[in-house]
């Protein structure tokens, strides 16, 4: 109904491609949101089982679900949102042997994952391809959500260029905390860019 969207964008968003890397707090709300709004195809890509530390934040699982793998379960769930959509469930570790291959068959990559070393290697992958990528990050209290790549602007590594002391460590939600409600509200925001 909202003119500057109409019949036309909604077309446009059934016809379009997302693949969501990373289906833990970020990626939980991105794949919801997008599920809803009636994005055409959608592929999640997560390795990963639901642990129950997790829950909290991981607003797609449920206690039954612990030990399982976050893939099939997002698969299932976001299938029960919008069973008008076709999925993927890409139940592996992106890395830079595989990348440039599945990325390739999507129009917008989306960066939920919680460590540098996958960042860069999904920022390097849309680079190579030309591919936009929505990025969020959360950290206790903050969260930031960006547009890496798109027509020509910046991309993650302008951002935040290769860390070259092996010493530092990607502070991890476990060793640090979060508010539970900030990767629904990041990853609204994104799924927002997306």
């Amino acid at each position: 109904m909202l003119p500057e969207i109409g019949i036309p964008g909604q077309v446009k968003l059934k016809q379009s491609r997302v693949l969501v890397i990373g289906a833990g707090g970020l990626g939980c709300p991105v794949l919801q949101y997008l599920a809803a709004a009636g994005v055409g195809r959608l592929a999640i890509a997560e390795f990963d089982t639901v642990n129950e530390t997790n829950l909290q934040r991981q607003v797609l699982y449920g206690s039954d679900d612990v030990g399982k793998l976050k893939s099939i379960i997002a698969t299932n769930r976001v299938e029960n949102i919008n069973n008008l959509i076709e999925t993927e469930r890409i139940n592996l570790k992106i890395d830079t042997s595989n990348s440039l291959r599945i990325l390739k068959d999507f129009d917008v990559i989306v960066d939920a994952t919680d460590n540098f070393r996958s960042r860069y290697i999904i920022n390097d992958s849309c680079v190579i391809l030309g591919k936009p990528m929505v990025h969020g990050a959360i950290y206790k209290y903050e969260g930031q959500v960006y547009v890496f790549n798109y027509q020509g602007g910046p991309t993650y590594r302008c951002y935040n260029p290769q860390i070259k002391d092996q010493d530092f460590k990607n502070p991890q939600p476990a060793e640090v905390g979060l508010l539970g409600v900030l990767p629904g509200i990041t990853g609204t925001l994104m799924a927002t860019e997306v």
